[in-house]
Parts: structure tokens; C-alpha cells; sequence
């Protein structure tokens, strides 16, 4: 990986988790809590319905939903899926409550790819695929068909 797409990453992961942990908390009402792990963090929905979304998140999430039918290399697919989440991290431009609840998703998002790059490929593309489903659960995507 070249020195600007692993920045370009690590600021992803790092902006996922601060937003992911401020984000549902304050949407929920509840207090935060430090040292929350990233499995804690819930999503919500809003006001009982579904988040909006925009162009750019819904291009990312098809392009990522289409990745991971593909039959690559598990850390092929992987690069592919940094790649779609760093565009949605760059282009997408949601209110704030519903951006901190795309962040919850983009952190297991980018955990999933993680592990389909280590030991367990097959767990990873898993997680990968349950956050597509609760994308399709708590985001308005017109048209969104599970992976």
C-alpha cells in the first residue's frame, strides 16, 4: 500500500471510531461512556425511520456490495473495499446525526476488510456483509438489495 492511500486509511479508521463513539450515544440521548469498544456502538434509527443518504454513499455502498460478490483474493477485495470506503469518507455529506450513524458502519466496514487481510478472510468478508445488511436496515437506499 503507498504512503498517501495508508494515511488516507488511517484517517478513515481514525475519524470512523471518534464519530462512531460520540455520534450514536448523543443521537440516543444516552451519556458516553469512555472506553467504549467499537461493538458497543449502536445503530439507530431516525425517529423510527431510516437515515437519508446521498449520491455518493449509495455509489460506495453499491460499489462495495458489488465487490464482495466478486471471486478475488480475499485481500484484493479487501483493497477494494479500503478504496470505496475512503471515497464515501471524502464525498458523502450527511447532516451530522446521520453521518456519526454511517460511521458505526464504516468502522465494521473497514475492521471486515482488515481481517479478509490476515487470518481469517472468511470472517472478515462476514462482517463486511452484515454491515451491508444493516446499511440496507437503518439507511434510505432506494432500490438496496443485501450482498
Amino acid at each position: 500500500m503507498n504512503p498517501l492511500n495508508r494515511s488516507l486509511k488511517q484517517a478513515a479508521i481514525a475519524l470512523a471510531f471518534a464519530l462512531a463513539f460520540a455520534g450514536p450515544a448523543a443521537a440516543a440521548g444516552e451519556s458516553h461512556q469512555h472506553g467504549q469498544g467499537a461493538a458497543e456502538a449502536k445503530l439507530v434509527l431516525d425517529h423510527g425511520r431510516k437515515w437519508q443518504t446521498d449520491a455518493p454513499l449509495r455509489k460506495g455502498m453499491e460499489n462495495i456490495r458489488a465487490v464482495l460478490a466478486t471471486r478475488q483474493k480475499p485481500e484484493a477485495l479487501a483493497q477494494l473495499i479500503d478504496a470505496e470506503v475512503a471515497y464515501i469518507v471524502q464525498n458523502c455529506k450527511l447532516p451530522e446525526d446521520a453521518d456519526a450513524q454511517l460511521h458505526v458502519l464504516i468502522a465494521e466496514l473497514l475492521a471486515g476488510a482488515d481481517a479478509m487481510k490476515g487470518e481469517h478472510p472468511r470472517e472478515g468478508a462476514e462482517r463486511v456483509a452484515r454491515a451491508l445488511d444493516r446499511y440496507g436496515e437503518f439507511f434510505d437506499h432506494p432500490g438496496w438489495r443485501k450482498p
